[in-house]
């Protein structure tokens, strides 16, 4: 059953050049967990209540496989950077 990591940022980016350092080691680490991005960052318009400032949606064959990659010794490197650069709401929901 797929499933799918969603990060929804309600707030600017405080730190920018945290964020930059960020995805500077995301896409500097091999990924070996088969992750297929569906959204990232694409234009948002709320329709019950405001919208976001960002939203990025990931899919996975499972929750494993989400959870395995989040764990995983490369993204908790980058980590530390996205939380000191921006506030998040990360959460996995499986899909059907």
């Amino acid at each position: 059953m797929p499933a799918y990591m969603i990060f929804i940022r309600d707030e600017p980016v405080r730190d920018p050049a945290e964020m930059a350092e960020y995805q500077r080691k995301n896409r500097a680490t091999p990924n070996p967990f088969p992750m297929k991005p569906l959204v990232v960052y694409g234009a948002t318009e709320g329709v019950e209540g405001p919208a976001p400032d960002g939203v990025i949606v990931l899919e996975f064959p499972s929750t494993a496989d989400a959870k395995a990659w989040y764990e995983s010794p490369g993204y908790q490197a980058a980590l530390p950077h996205r939380l000191n650069a921006a506030d998040y709401r990360a959460f996995i929901v499986e899909g059907i």
